[in-house]
């Protein structure tokens, strides 16, 4: 029974990995500068394409929908190609090293944690590391079908369906070994909220935060973490922009000539 299950767990992994087409990003990757300013730490957020990545962007009400943590360079076995230095759980796969150029033609954005420091960024670093190759339960497939669901959710069930499985290890979100990593330095991701409106309120946050359950928008709400934009860090000039409506003046002994 059990591979029966896992069998059509990988059915399902699979059908919603496929990209949706004519996806096209928000912003036009620089990939290049988000090389020139990512670092060690560093939770990068991707807008991702597929039909999995569909579902967690309306659940959470979020551009992003997955999230990965750089590491910096490091050694794989038969390491050929770019270098891996990124740690991402994947439906598919569970835990993986991952190059960044992997999301080069992506919409990404880079979270900071903000004051940590170079020993428990090693910390956090090693902790994620030493989680490559946990895998994702693909037996669960309760788990599994939540991203199954005919939308529209009703708003008060959204982070209930991404809460499903969590009290498993193995049944791993993108964000979950990310926050798992930080949370072995106690350093916090979203703030303890001590007063809220309601007690239906209060027990959904406590319920989610006693899951260590989080979703990629976390990070980017984050008090914590720090949006950092490769376009402005490597030193963005507005005159510098060539719009497509803008004519080039014309010379005249290397003198400027306004078009008439």
């Amino acid at each position: 029974m059990g591979w029966m299950l896992e069998h059509l767990g990988r059915v399902i992994a699979s059908y919603l990995e496929q990209p949706e087409h004519g996806f096209e990003p928000f912003v036009p990757p620089d990939p290049v500068a988000l090389g020139q300013t990512i670092r060690p730490g560093d939770v990068l957020l991707v807008e991702g394409n597929s039909r999995i990545s569909g579902a967690i962007k309306y659940l959470t009400q979020s551009t992003w929908s997955h999230a990965a943590l750089y590491v910096g360079p490091i050694e794989i076995d038969g390491g050929a190609g770019d270098p891996h230095n990124l740690i991402e759980a994947l439906l598919g796969n569970g835990v993986v090293s991952t190059p960044l150029a992997a999301y080069s033609r992506y919409h990404t954005r880079i979270c900071r944690p903000i004051g940590l420091s170079r020993e428990d960024c090693r910390r956090v670093c090693e902790f994620a590391i030493s989680r490559i190759g946990v895998q994702y339960d693909l037996k669960n497939i309760i788990d599994l079908g939540r991203y199954l669901v005919p939308l529209p959710v009703p708003q008060r069930w959204r982070r209930r369906m991404i809460a499903l499985g969590s009290g498993d290890p193995t049944r791993l979100i993108c964000s979950g070994i990310i926050a798992q990593a930080f949370q072995s330095i106690r350093y916090p991701i979203l703030p303890n909220i001590t007063r809220v409106g309601s007690r239906s309120a209060q027990e959904e946050i406590l319920r989610i935060r006693h899951s260590s359950l989080f979703v990629p928008r976390d990070f980017d709400i984050s008090p914590y973490f720090a949006v950092v934009k490769p376009t402005i860090e490597q030193g963005f000039d507005y005159r510098a922009v060539r719009w497509a409506d803008h004519r080039e003046p014309r010379l005249a002994d290397g003198v400027p000539v306004e078009a008439g």
